[in-house]
């Protein structure tokens, strides 16, 4: 049922997409209500889940260590993340253009055509248009609705593992094993914004699930993916302009 629960959503928000309707929305009423019924639908899945299998507190990792350590490490690690997937796209990049052939232009246009498709997912126009919304967005959103509901998901992904089969992933190897097929399954549940898109978010799954087990504990990494998810939600509008200005030039 866990594992399931992001891949369902992904489902849902392609049928979304395909009537050109934002999975968040497009004006800061709609979404609210919006993130009230995903929050209750999460909700209801993990109350499912923990009645069958009555996870305790540390089982879900939901203790909170390190004192104040937890909000200037998680800022950080969200900083490094970026980072870490930024380089990863220009050697990618590189790799296209040593190995395969491909000219600025060719890659410039690569980009336009496997970018992430934001608009799937948030309205761009209000963002930069709707104060309200555009705050909710880098707040409440970022923090509670994709930072804490995606990374308590993913501790129970990890506990559930190690309650099925304790032998394997209740050692170290385990743990970073099962983070890795968690990032696949969050990274499945981001198809609605493109290939290229659900890989990365597959990459930081692959971060933020190592920030947990490193830690034990959630909450470095909800702020890290709390912060990962502000940047880029106020980014959008700056990059959808700068996408927008280079067509031109690809054209010519």
């Amino acid at each position: 049922m866990i594992a399931a629960y992001p891949v369902a959503i992904g489902l849902v928000s392609i049928e979304a997409s395909q009537e050109t309707l934002p999975a968040l929305s497009s004006s800061a009423g709609s979404l609210l209500w919006s993130c009230t019924i995903t929050m209750g639908v999460f909700a209801a899945v993990m109350a499912i889940a923990w009645a069958a299998s009555r996870a305790t507190r540390d089982d879900l990792r939901l203790r909170w260590r390190g004192g104040f350590w937890p909000l200037p490490m998680g800022i950080g690690y969200s900083i490094a993340l970026r980072l870490g997937l930024a380089v990863i796209a220009i050697v990618a990049g590189l790799a296209l253009y040593l190995f395969h052939g491909m000219s600025p232009d060719d890659l410039q246009t690569f980009v336009q055509e496997n970018r992430p498709n934001v608009e799937a997912i948030v309205d761009v126009s209000s963002l930069e248009d709707d104060p309200v919304y555009f705050w909710l967005m880098v707040t409440f959103v970022s923090f509670v609705v994709a930072g804490l509901r995606e990374e308590l998901w993913r501790s129970a992904f990890l506990a559930g593992t190690r309650a099925i089969w304790p032998r394997f992933f209740g050692s170290r190897l385990g743990e970073f094993t099962a983070v890795l097929l968690a990032a696949i399954v969050f990274g499945l549940g981001h198809l609605p914004q493109g290939p290229v898109a659900a890989t990365m978010a597959g990459m930081l799954g692959v971060g933020l699930g190592i920030i947990m087990v490193c830690h034990r504990s959630i909450w470095p990494a909800v702020i890290a993916h709390g912060c990962f998810d502000a940047t880029s939600f106020a980014l959008i509008p700056l990059a959808m302009d700068l996408l927008h200005k280079a067509q031109p030039a690809i054209g010519q």
